[in-house]
């Protein structure tokens, strides 16, 4: 993977196909502990005691299409390179929670990447799902939840049905949260982290 936003994709694809209504991601900088922090939370099928003790190995997978899976093993050793910490628990039927920690200033750190494109592909490919953004750092904190702005969009009752509904992934809108995305964490991680394409 070559930026962090490349991992979000994977992992929350592994959210979605796990039946996730709502998917919660937290990316937040510690500058004190010289962190780089991600969270990825749903409320997904969740995984078995079982297959929980052997997600990070490879040849671990639900896939059908093919008998290796690299997301979470990918993600796991981008974190411990860069002397950071990596953890994933989940309960059936409850969900799961990935949590990743990545040293600031380490080489080999991955830059955050592109999350606007990252999270309006996403909610491009499954609208109805709640998506929750959280981003913090020193500067201050970011949130964009999918059903504020599907009220926003049309109205805090959602619409009638008399209105024509605005849907959140209409070009005009996906566009509009990409830009929205890219420079609400430009503003929460400029400076070091000024690494955020756009």
């Amino acid at each position: 993977m070559r930026d962090l936003s490349l991992h979000i994709l994977d992992i929350v694809q592994n959210s979605l196909k796990a039946n996730s209504t709502i998917v919660k991601l937290h990316i937040f900088e510690k500058a004190e502990c010289n962190k780089l922090g991600l969270i990825i939370e749903d409320n997904g099928i969740g995984m078995d005691s079982d297959f929980l003790k052997k997600v990070d190995d490879p040849f671990t997978t639900t896939r059908t299409t093919r008998k290796i899976g690299l997301g979470i093993p990918m993600l796991k050793e981008s974190a411990l390179k860069c002397e950071g910490e990596f953890n994933i628990c989940s309960e059936k039927n409850i969900g799961t929670k990935v949590f990743a920690t990545f040293s600031i200033d380490h080489i080999d750190r991955l830059p955050i990447g592109d999350v606007g494109s990252t999270m309006t592909a996403l909610i491009t490919a499954s609208p109805d799902t709640h998506f929750i953004l959280l981003a913090e750092s020193v500067k201050g904190t970011f949130i964009l939840d999918t059903e504020e702005i599907k009220k926003t969009l049309n109205g805090e009752d959602g619409g009638s049905e008399m209105q024509n509904l605005i849907s959140i992934n209409e070009f005009a809108v996906i566009q509009w949260l990409k830009e929205y995305i890219n420079e609400g964490l430009k503003n929460i991680f400029g400076g070091v982290l000024n690494e955020i394409d756009s």
